[in-house]
């Protein structure tokens, strides 16, 4: 759970950004004391509420399919997703935008002087006698506009300038216009895009493993993984059937899950992970826990939820696997945030006293914990954690956090593979990042 300090933070920020987006696609495209402004003005305010609001308040509601949690998650997330690529879309709209603004001005300044040239002779038209040097009577009464539209003196120290509602200040609102308007279009269609993938099935990627220590037995040995869940107010259920049914078709020798299977506890979600019972594999499904099963009290409860369905946990431990007359060991870890809890990995027992020369596949949730892995010589590392990013141009901060952001890769001599998991977590939204559930089959080092 959030700290409040936390929430101070996120408010604060959420508050900041919104401020910008207030200029952009309030003050920008609309006049002053204006109905339109004072409802974009309310808008702008209820978002800078809603949006850390989500994330605050959504855990202490009833965080299941049919909960109370999924009236605020469902637009509160997706309000996120299209904040994050409306502040993109602005950000790189800005230099363009203070292009043609600028040449605006320097048109102002050349028009401005004519129209205070202008005055002197209408006034002697219609009867008015002008002394040289003196303003004349209508130009000293008529105030006139700054550049935002604000009345000033007569004569500021910048000189005359066109009133608010002259042709420049029109073509300024539609400057502001047309930047909001493809803003908003570019951020509603790249998350509409984004949620029809994310909550579509999850793609499937078959990898083939080459580890060395795999002979001509052991080769051809399918793992199937799958990561992410994040079951909750928005993936319920009828996920998790969609997943054991992609997984089933794959006919894998066994099943690794490797971590955030839920975002509640097990009373609260226990019955969406029911139809993992159904898991078809030829030595079974495994499971190991992920950070998110120690953001809630009650990791012991997920773990005999698991048990419950036959998906066997590894906790700081290992199991034999015999294939074809051949011996693998699979190994797992708890995860690297129960060591705020008093519990964590464990990998030195979870490999005590076996048989090096036998290939181990370690599961452990996180990828940077493949540094420790090739400490103790495993062979193949399965982690998740990363989502792949999620969201694009989030996919590229990610890649700086770790190793491996998603798929294949090393750390020393252990084969690392990340999976992007098959959930999501936050915005309902994947960009550059798909869903995956992954099949890998071992291979010989040179086969």
């Amino acid at each position: 759970m959030l700290g409040i300090g936390m929430w101070v933070l996120m408010l604060a920020g959420s508050g900041l950004l919104h401020i910008y987006l207030w200029r952009r696609l309030v003050r920008d495209t609309t006049r002053p004391a204006t109905l339109g402004r004072r409802l974009g003005t309310a808008a702008v305010v209820v978002s800078a509420l809603l949006a850390p609001g989500t994330r605050i308040v959504t855990p202490m509601l009833d965080p299941s399919q049919d909960g109370g949690g999924r009236w605020l998650a469902w637009p509160g997330y997706t309000l996120i997703g299209v904040l994050l690529y409306l502040l993109l879309a602005l950000a790189v709209l800005e230099v363009p935008r203070v292009l043609v603004l600028r040449r605006l001005r320097r048109t102002e300044r050349r028009t401005a002087p004519r129209s205070a040239e202008a005055q002197p002779v209408t006034a002697a038209v219609a009867g008015v006698p002008v002394t040289a040097g003196a303003p004349s009577a209508g130009a000293a009464a008529a105030p006139v506009a700054d550049g935002d539209g604000a009345a000033t003196g007569p004569e500021d120290a910048s000189g005359p300038r066109p009133p608010a509602d002259g042709p420049m200040m029109g073509r300024r609102l539609l400057i502001g216009r047309a930047v909001g308007a493809l803003a908003g279009a570019t951020a509603l269609g790249t998350v509409g895009h984004g949620m029809s993938v994310a909550l579509g099935d999850p793609r499937i990627k078959r990898v083939p493993i080459p580890l060395s220590k795999v002979n001509a037995r052991l080769a051809g040995l399918r793992i199937a993984v799958v990561s992410e869940l994040h079951l909750g107010p928005m993936l319920g259920r009828s996920h998790t059937e969609r997943v054991v049914r992609m997984v089933n078709g794959l006919q894998a020798d066994l099943v690794a899950i490797v971590g955030d299977l839920a975002d509640g506890t097990a009373a609260q979600l226990g019955p969406a992970t029911r139809p993992l019972r159904h898991l078809e594999s030829r030595y079974g499904s495994f499971f190991v826990t992920g950070n998110h099963e120690y953001l809630y009290d009650g990791v012991k409860d997920w773990l005999d939820e698991m048990r419950a369905v036959d998906v066997q946990p590894l906790v700081n431990e290992r199991v034999e696997i015999r294939h074809n007359g051949a011996f693998l060991d699979l190994a797992g870890v708890e995860d690297l945030a129960g060591e705020e809890t008093g519990r964590g990995p464990d990998l030195e027992g979870a490999l005590s006293g076996r048989d090096t020369s036998r290939p181990v596949v370690l599961l452990a949730h996180q990828p940077v914990f493949a540094e420790e892995a090739a400490r103790h010589g495993v062979d193949l590392q399965l982690s998740g954690h990363t989502h792949g990013g999620q969201m694009f141009p989030l996919t590229a901060v990610t890649a700086m956090s770790g190793p491996v952001t998603a798929g294949l890769g090393s750390v020393d001599d252990t084969t690392l593979y990340v999976t992007s998991g098959a959930g999501f977590f936050g915005p309902p939204v994947r960009v550059g990042a798909p869903a995956d559930i992954s099949l890998l089959e071992l291979r010989p080092q040179n086969g």
